[in-house]
């Protein structure tokens, strides 16, 4: 091992390691240290050491000559060891740049990452000093109209794993994900946006490298700045980036733009216990909330959670945004419990938290969509309609309405009950759900039935309970209970009543999501009738379980083509999309105003919703068990264009409607003018 000093520079460096003319130039934080080193390494596991002066404020850097893109490094911090400030200096520990661009290798839970003193080197993977030039040619964000969009949930991987038309080798990957058969498949669907579940790079927890498994999802990062390698056709570190980069671009030119789901609540190091991978070994109590003890604050589940009330994590963060949307040209972001983003040095939610007014006062960041996860699991981390400004929100609220008034209402009915608020709920879940977002538009929410975690839409109908064996936790991850409504049956079976109602069930539920204003958003699969076998929480699965299935009988290609008509009447009526409060017209089934006294009615089960524009909108909603005639409002000449009777679409040109109608069971239609 050779050793010299990175030559002092005036200023201190952008953070991170970025390459200049003859070298590069770093810049490290970590308060509190002795020494920092930047750790050049080699293919034969040879290491060379460049010694970091301090700048101050807890920053080491300099120049760093005759290091070129391509090479691979770590860094190391000596200093005290004294956990009760988050200390825990390890000299032995090589670490990865919180600032690195690309990570190469992976984990391996050995005692050295673990236990003080051990040599970790051959363990842990090392970041590699890349150029990020790309020829974006005219490249620019599609910059659909926020009442326009309608966002698809992704996993890269799951997407073409399977799917026919994409050549072996790009399965599963960037390039397949914007594969010609892919995007064909996205732009029939009427999808103007996907949003990916993480591709930061992460790693596997141990528990589930003890059992042969691997964390699937990706919530677990190890690099804020670093695509995921293994999503890449490439296995060159530029390759991957290069990959990517072209995968925005190719969605781009299909006017499909990207989201990319983001964790930045928590990292893979877990609790005070787990493994110095990275932040810990530079200075634990700038990076994570720790108490008095030194012992981490966890409100994210997962054993730790960033600290951006401190301005080094802040500016981590704010540049790990801007850098995915300067370099990798990406859309906006979903932040994963994006509350204990915005918690301030109290714990309590602050909606005027620095990071949160960062967002909407930087040039780069405010010009892109930010979703958040409103929750955390931290107190009062419930938080859904109150985030700022522009912010977008998935809408828990709408999620478990939904399901309740086609599933849990439906089965208690079935047994002879009266279960929940009949149509007081169901209808301002329709219309935007002002009773949580208040003076801002509806397009605040974003109304999902279903996402990556928890049950499948097709599973919703079939599964009363979890079946979540295969992830090696006897069962006892996830919730416990679904809301479905099953007559008394759950799982497959050949009954073909109980398959019709199933059908027409999903139906019912993706079609109050995308029939709703706000911006909808479709979980991957959905569309055709995709099943995780019961299982609500499968994470660990990279499998045939989560790989989309793309072996179409009739039944999932009739659910391909409904959920695509619903979208194209989506582009066609905008008064379904976005409307205020002026244009709205509710009706009970005699075609008359609803009153106080019609709207107290628990039982209630149908209710008309108009919606006046060019053209109008009438949605019907019908809960109940039996057939109801229903005399539709006296608004004009109306159409049926569809019905979640039809177990496929039917033609649009039928002529005016009669203003009589009988609904069928459970049913959901469109009329417009």
């Amino acid at each position: 091992m050779s050793t010299s000093t990175a030559r002092v520079l005036p200023h201190r460096p952008t953070p991170g390691v970025h390459p200049v003319d003859g070298g590069v130039t770093v810049a490290v934080h970590a308060a509190g240290a002795t020494a920092v080193w930047l750790c050049l390494t080699d293919d034969e596991g040879g290491e060379t050491r460049v010694e970091l002066p301090p700048f101050g404020d807890g920053w080491w850097g300099g120049f760093v000559p005759d290091v070129h893109p391509g090479r691979r490094y770590g860094l190391r911090a000596d200093g005290p060891w004294d956990p009760a400030v988050g200390h825990r200096f390890d000299p032995a520990k090589l670490l990865l740049d919180p600032w690195g661009r690309a990570v190469e290798g992976t984990v391996t839970y050995d005692p050295a990452v673990f236990e003080r003193g051990g040599e970790s080197a051959p363990f842990v993977p090392r970041n590699v000093v890349l150029d990020t030039t790309f020829d974006w040619g005219d490249d620019a964000p599609p910059a659909h109209p926020r009442d326009a969009r309608v966002v698809y949930e992704v996993h890269v991987r799951e997407m073409t794993r399977r799917l026919p038309g994409v050549p072996e080798h790009l399965r599963g990957t960037y390039a397949g994900l914007c594969h010609p058969v892919t995007i064909e498949h996205l732009r029939s669907l009427g999808v103007t946006t996907v949003e990916l579940l993480p591709v930061h790079a992460f790693a596997d927890e141990p528990h589930l490298v003890e059992h042969g498994l691997t964390n699937h999802w990706g919530y677990n990062t190890v690099g804020f700045f670093a695509p995921h390698a293994p999503y890449a056709s490439d296995a060159d570190p530029h390759g991957v980036l290069r990959e990517i980069k072209g995968m925005v671009k190719l969605l781009h030119a299909a006017g499909i733009e990207v989201l990319l789901d983001v964790v930045y609540n928590h990292t893979a190091e877990q609790g005070v216990g787990g493994a110095t991978l990275s932040w810990r070994g530079l200075g634990g109590g700038t990076w994570y909330r720790l108490d008095e003890q030194g012992h981490d604050v966890d409100v994210t589940g997962c054993g730790n959670t960033l600290d951006l009330t401190d301005p080094v994590v802040l500016e981590m963060v704010l540049d790990s945004l801007r850098y995915w949307v300067t370099e990798v040209h990406v859309d906006g972001f979903r932040y994963d419990l994006a509350v204990a983003l915005g918690r301030g040095e109290d714990l309590g939610y602050a909606p005027d938290h620095p990071f949160l007014v960062a967002l909407r006062e930087d040039p780069v960041l405010s010009r892109v969509l930010h979703v958040a996860e409103p929750w955390d699991l931290g107190p009062d981390g419930w938080r859904t309609g109150q985030f700022p400004g522009a912010w977008a929100e998935w809408n828990d609220r709408f999620r478990d309405t939904t399901r309740d008034f086609w599933l849990a209402d439906a089965g208690a009915l079935s047994r002879g009950e009266v279960s929940g608020p009949g149509v007081r709920e169901i209808d301002t879940r329709l219309v935007g759900s002002r009773d949580l977002f208040g003076e801002r538009t509806p397009l605040s929410s974003v109304g999902f039935v279903t996402a990556h975690d928890g049950f499948t839409a097709a599973d919703l109908v079939v599964y009363d309970h979890k079946h979540n064996e295969a992830n090696g936790e006897d069962n006892r991850d996830g919730n416990d209970h679904n809301r479905s409504w099953n007559h008394g049956v759950e799982g497959p079976t050949d009954d073909a009543v109980v398959q019709l109602a199933r059908r027409r069930s999903v139906r019912n539920l993706l079609g109050t999501l995308l029939l709703s204003s706000g911006i909808p958003m479709i979980a991957s699969g959905d569309e055709i009738g995709r099943t995780h076998a019961g299982n609500n929480n499968p994470y660990c699965q990279d499998n045939e379980m989560t790989w989309l299935d793309w072996d179409l009988d009739d039944e999932r290609r009739d659910l391909l083509a409904t959920v695509a008509h619903l979208t194209a009447l989506r582009r066609e009526v905008p008064v379904l999309r976005d409307h205020d409060e002026s244009v709205i017209g509710w009706y009970d089934e005699t075609g008359a105003p609803m009153t106080d006294e019609t709207w107290a009615q628990d039982e209630r089960r149908t209710l008309q919703l108009h919606l006046a524009g060019e053209p109008a909108a009438l949605v019907v909603v019908h809960g109940g068990l039996d057939e109801a005639a229903v005399t539709l409002p006296d608004v004009g000449p109306l159409r049926l264009r569809w019905d979640s009777a039809w177990e496929r679409p039917q033609d649009a040109d039928a002529g005016p409607a009669d203003r009589q109608q009988t609904l069928t069971p459970l049913s959901l239609r469109l009329y417009t003018t």
